[in-house]
């Protein structure tokens, strides 16, 4: 008997103590959230404990959710959180889209939240763009003739936010929209003067569907001229005319060259001639004296004649001539 009651005193005291050790954790947690009228049993506490989900971050965005209006239960806010997502922004999206008129259920908050995770935005900031619209400021196209800046008002569309198309959609969206525009005037001053033109054509297309956004409106900020396209043609076209002519003066010169360097070589030909004619002189010089056609006294004037108009020809300041013998 002695021991069975030692045992159940044991037991009681373990169970003393675990008790203790719960209100000691969680008591502070659940008194707050029976206070506020957003009860969070202990029982549920322990076991947030043991999956390890922050007790104090589910029971404190319960509380702010009922002090809002918003009855959202402990068990979808940890569910949430084991799935990655951000509790206290879906609270919090879920209190400004209420505020706001806006319908927003928890699952679609849940959805959205997921779905911005790593990408820099969150579901309050698409909430507060839903609210408070943005301004996207689409770059002028390349067009060449006219630069338009156009600035373009969109609203998050939270029905189409979990796989619509992103803001790069609807720059690039609105950027093909300006060129079409521009291209079906008749000329550019009448872009210039009715800019609103571009606005109306660009917004008639829904450049929003399938995206994650509403565009609320498309104002041109500024429209300028640009580079003239026809003087550009004209100076493309002359440069074009030029390196033509420049190729056809190449092969001119190319010809001419040919021909001048055939005429040289003719040239030398003949003169390869008149000295293999020259050469010819003094062996049939030497025939006419062994045959004796030419005397001594013959060739000593043949000479004298050639150094004598070798004298004049240098006097008066020409070449001088070439000398057999020599």
């Amino acid at each position: 008997m002695d021991s069975l009651y030692l045992v159940g005193l044991a037991v009681l005291a373990l169970f003393a103590f675990v008790l203790a050790v719960v209100l000691f954790n969680f008591f502070g947690l659940w008194l707050r959230a029976r206070i506020a009228n957003a009860p969070v049993s202990l029982g549920k506490m322990v076991g947030m404990r043991l999956r390890k989900v922050p007790v104090g971050l589910i029971v404190d965005n319960r509380i702010t959710a009922v002090k809002a209006g918003l009855d959202v239960r402990s068990d979808p806010l940890e569910a949430h959180y084991l799935a990655g997502g951000d509790v206290s922004h879906v609270v919090l999206a879920l209190i400004a889209a209420d505020k706001a008129g806006i319908t927003l259920d928890f699952n679609r908050a849940c959805a959205i939240d997921l779905a911005t995770k790593g990408t820099g935005k969150t579901v309050l900031e698409a909430v507060r763009t839903s609210i408070n619209p943005k301004v996207i400021d689409a770059p002028s196209p390349n067009m060449g003739g006219v630069k338009v800046k156009a600035r373009v008002t969109v609203r998050s569309h939270l029905d189409r936010f979990v796989g619509g198309a992103t803001e790069e959609t609807i720059i690039a969206r609105v950027g093909e929209g300006i060129v079409s525009a521009i291209g079906s005037a008749h000329s550019y001053k009448e872009v210039l003067e009715n800019p609103d033109r571009i606005s109306k054509t660009v917004l008639a297309k829904g450049l929003d569907s399938n995206t994650a956004f509403e565009i609320l409106s498309i104002d041109i900020a500024d429209v300028d001229v640009g580079d003239n396209i026809g003087a550009k043609l004209q100076t493309e076209q002359a440069e074009a005319d030029k390196r033509v002519a420049q190729a056809k003066a190449e092969v001119r010169r190319a010809a001419a060259v040919a021909v001048e360097q055939e005429m040289r070589a003719r040239t030398q030909e003949m003169r390869a001639k008149v000295v293999e004619a020259e050469s010819l002189v003094p062996q049939a010089m030497a025939d006419a004296f062994r045959s004796g056609n030419l005397g001594v006294m013959d060739y000593v004037r043949m000479k004298n004649v050639q150094a004598d108009t070798s004298m004049r020809e240098s006097i008066a300041g020409g070449e001088k001539p070439r000398t057999e013998g020599t």
